[in-house]
């Protein structure tokens, strides 16, 4: 390419403005400029002698109105225009006669970037999100789901933003693992074995009467996988020589770098194979896990509490016409819903687990019948309608709940002093329930190895993990929160599944 054609292509590039430019600064200093847009065509309208034609280009919800006179040499271009096509507008930017829009370009050129076939899906109408999860390549050019993109976007700057201010150290944690961080055995594995092919799997005798060549093969090289002879499928072969899945949590790894750096947080991509179709689940899904040595529970909820507020706050100021857009089709109280939470003379409040079981007893005594699960003791795992209850009527504001009985929590939590409770906390929202889960974490060597004892869990499996209670142990906290379901509450969608790019769930990995 010759230099003044590649001067040509960056004159070019330098005149593009993007769309939410124009409008986020009331077109300060380009009013009445020549200026060049590109983006996709929403719709054309040809009034014989000059065309309206609606462009987006992804930066905003907002469109901007091009009108092309027939008299401008290239309007032969505009015939080439549909729903769908890629188009270059340079014209001047004016102040619009028209209702319901501030600006429009009137245009000198127009030139079509890439046509749209007829069959182009995305007509202007109304599709249902169970057709566009069926198109997910297209559906973020609809207004939900560009929206949502953007939202998502804002969020995860200014988490970054957030621990970067707070002097945290981000921590890309391992994606593939050989620990049930949870403990729930609902895992991806992860394998080069010829799966396809069983009878080439290598295999333990699984009897007394192994012959010499597995005998010495160690129990965690092993598993239950079963072929028909009823042998174990011998891990010692597969690519990592053990056992090895999807991460369910980052949470062991920021521990560890949290016991040497201070403070960190993980944010990325964890798996979970639970055979679940609820509009509050996925299969991949991203969390964001912050890790805090010298920390108890309290200071990790007030983390928490700063986190969340900070987030919100940024994106009502960032993504206000995304949100208008949301509480206009998804959620009416949107705005004060998200207001309210980051009202800076409001905490949230704070209740042990016992006392938030007698409230649900009482309030559940009055009419059992209004109840899905009535029956509420200690020891009972809250379901959705009890921590909405707990969010939405009794304290009208996210809720921390604290102190859980240890039974129903994972086998990393503190035990406390009574014996039957451990220092994890759940942060209820209301309209959502539980959106961050956390603990103060078992520091004390002894401890945790009974507790992986009494979790089924083996030691030569969490070894480094016990080795940092031996080297320097210090109280540490953290907690997770789940980014999808926390840009469900941000923007009022329902559905987890149009959170995030590409759903992944049962039966469904396409794209």
């Amino acid at each position: 390419m010759v230099q003044s054609e590649k001067n040509d292509i960056a004159s070019t590039n330098q005149n593009r403005i993007k769309i939410k430019k124009i409008f986020d600064s009331n077109a300060e200093g380009i009013l009445g400029e020549n200026i060049s847009i590109k983006g996709w065509v929403r719709t054309v309208r040809d009034q014989k002698k000059f065309s309206f034609i609606e462009i987006n280009d992804g930066s905003t919800i907002t469109g901007i109105q091009v009108v092309a006179q027939s008299s401008i040499p290239s309007y032969e271009e505009v015939s080439k225009l549909s729903t769908g096509a890629a188009v270059e507008i340079t014209g001047t930017l004016v102040e619009s006669i028209g209702k319901g829009q501030k600006y429009e370009i009137q245009s000198n050129e127009v030139k079509c970037l890439g046509v749209c076939s007829n069959d182009y899906p995305l007509q202007k109408k109304r599709h249902t999100q169970e057709f566009l999860r069926t198109i997910a390549h297209l559906r973020p050019r609809t207004n939900t789901i560009s929206a949502a993109a953007r939202v998502r976007s804002a969020l995860s700057y200014a988490t970054h933003e957030y621990f970067h201010s707070e002097g945290f150290v981000y921590l890309q944690s391992p994606i593939i693992t050989a620990s049930d961080c949870e403990g729930a055995g609902e895992l991806f594995r992860v394998t080069t074995l010829p799966i396809h092919h069983p009878h080439k799997l290598p295999t333990i005798n699984n009897n007394n009467n192994n012959n010499s060549s597995n005998s010495d093969r160690s129990s965690d090289s092993s598993d239950s996988d079963d072929n028909d002879n009823g042998n174990l499928t011998d891990f010692s072969q597969d690519f990592f020589g053990k056992p090895a899945y999807l991460t369910v949590s980052g949470q062991l790894s920021a521990e560890a770098y949290a016991c040497a750096l201070g403070d960190v947080y993980t944010f990325g991509p964890t798996f979970r194979a639970e055979n679940s179709q609820t509009t509050r689940h996925l299969a991949e899904f991203n969390m964001i896990e912050p890790e805090m040595a010298f920390a108890d529970m309290w200071e990790a909820m007030t983390n928490a509490e700063n986190f969340i507020k900070y987030i919100i706050k940024y994106t009502l100021k960032t993504c206000e016409a995304d949100l208008l857009f949301f509480q206009k089709f998804f959620d009416k109280t949107l705005i004060d819903r998200l207001q309210s939470l980051i009202d800076p003379n409001k905490s949230f409040a704070r209740i042990s687990y016992r006392d938030a079981i007698k409230l649900l007893q009482e309030e559940i005594e009055k009419d059992p019948s209004k109840w899905q699960f009535p029956d509420v003791s200690f020891g009972t795992d809250l379901s959705t309608e009890h921590e909405r209850w707990l969010a939405e009527v009794k304290f009208k504001s996210c809720v921390f709940v604290h102190n859980y009985p240890k039974n129903i929590k994972a086998f990393y939590m503190r035990d406390n002093d009574d014996g039957e409770t451990v220092d994890a906390f759940d942060l209820l929202v209301p309209g959502v329930g539980e959106m961050v889960g956390g603990s103060q974490r078992e520091e004390r060597l002894d401890f945790l190895k009974k507790k992986l004892a009494d979790g089924g869990l083996k030691e030569e499996d969490y070894w480094w993990y016990l080795d940092l209670r031996k080297f320097g142990s210090v109280p540490h906290s953290g907690y997770g929160l789940g980014f999808e379901r926390l840009v469900c509450y941000v923007t009022g969608i329902e559905n987890i599944r149009e959170a995030v790019a590409f759903p992944r769930y049962p039966g469904s990995a396409e794209f």
